[in-house]
């Protein structure tokens, strides 16, 4: 006859065993779906230091700084995540030894996408409220090329994905009118270095014209497909630009339109599950990705933890469509 020991007297279980063996139950069906997926379309998330995503990403527990700084390493070996947003750069320039660090971590073939700087695709200076000067280096080709792209290509070409060109809307008393933005759009473009990959993402639906699709046309540029609070739905934007038309596709999943990033952080804290399902949102990436993929365009896909409460669950869902 077996004796029970008291369930009190079990030497406590390590909550960072339990992540890895949740963790590795993900990767075996995350490996299973990898297998189905074309090798042309990119998954990963907007950012990765998020110490929720243990289980999930992650094995063990670790705070965000430490993500940040370390956390590539173990983000890139997920089946499933083959891209990553470098959004830092928006705000601040990124240190050459920086980019070394982040390099030795990723495995060859690892390519990023990052975000050019607010310096050069801000219209104003600071939070463009009331008084806010013009910005003198908006749409400053030498500036992104300084601040920018030589350091990536100095130290990070071989991880180098396309570079997403943000444009925030336009405060209103300094509000630019979309043909003036389209042509000084289309000067800036023609000054940049072709080596690259570039894809425009805009915040203010007035400038998403015919015209703004030629010159990215013109360009060989990239449209970026965002879902975002005041933006058309990807699907509505792909009415005027359609994938297929384009070099490669990328398609930023940010915040369910009609929401605010705010509002959403808090409500979806700590970014473990899906809170929010949006089964339209899910529909409308993996139609557009498969109408790039079948015209043999490469398609990256950004997930943001607040389009539905963890990016990494919501790649796990997008990737099953697509696969299947």
């Amino acid at each position: 006859m077996s004796t029970q020991i008291p369930l009190f007297d079990l030497p406590p279980r390590d909550k960072d065993d339990e992540a890895a063996r949740a963790l590795d139950a993900v990767y075996a069906e995350a490996r299973a779906i990898a297998t189905e997926l074309p090798p042309e379309i990119f998954f990963g998330t907007s950012s990765w230091s998020f110490p929720g995503w243990m289980g999930l990403v992650y094995s063990g527990s670790s705070p965000a700084n430490s993500l940040s700084r370390e956390g590539l390493r173990e983000y890139a070996r997920h089946p499933l995540l083959r891209t990553v947003g470098i959004d830092r750069t928006y705000y601040a320039p990124i240190l050459v030894d920086e980019l070394r660090a982040y390099a030795s971590q990723l495995p060859d073939g690892f390519r990023c996408c990052t975000k050019a700087p607010a310096s050069v695709t801000a219209l104003t200076l600071g939070h463009g409220g009331p008084g806010s000067a013009i910005n003198p280096h908006f749409l400053s080709a030498d500036r992104l090329i300084h601040e920018l792209l030589l350091p990536f290509a100095l130290v990070f070409q071989e991880h180098t994905g396309p570079f997403i060109l943000e444009f925030p809307p336009f405060p209103r008393q300094a509000r630019l009118e979309p043909a003036a933005f389209i042509a000084r759009l289309d000067r800036f473009l023609g000054q940049l270095p072709r080596e690259f990959d570039y894809a425009v993402e805009l915040r203010d639906a007035r400038l998403l014209t015919p015209a703004y699709r030629d010159v990215l046309a013109r360009h060989r540029v990239a449209h970026t497909f965002n879902y975002w609070s005041a933006m058309p739905r990807p699907a509505a934007q792909a009415d005027i630009i359609r994938p297929e038309d384009l070099p490669f596709t990328v398609l930023r999943l940010l915040l369910r339109p009609g929401t605010w990033y705010e509002d959403q952080r808090e409500q979806f804290r700590p970014f473990n599950a899906i809170v929010q399902p949006d089964e339209l949102m899910r529909e409308e990436v993996t139609s557009l990705s498969d109408r790039a993929l079948t015209t043999g365009r490469k398609v990256w896909v950004l997930v943001n933890n607040k389009a539905e409460g963890s990016s990494p669950l919501t790649i796990m869902e997008l990737a099953k469509r697509v696969a299947a």
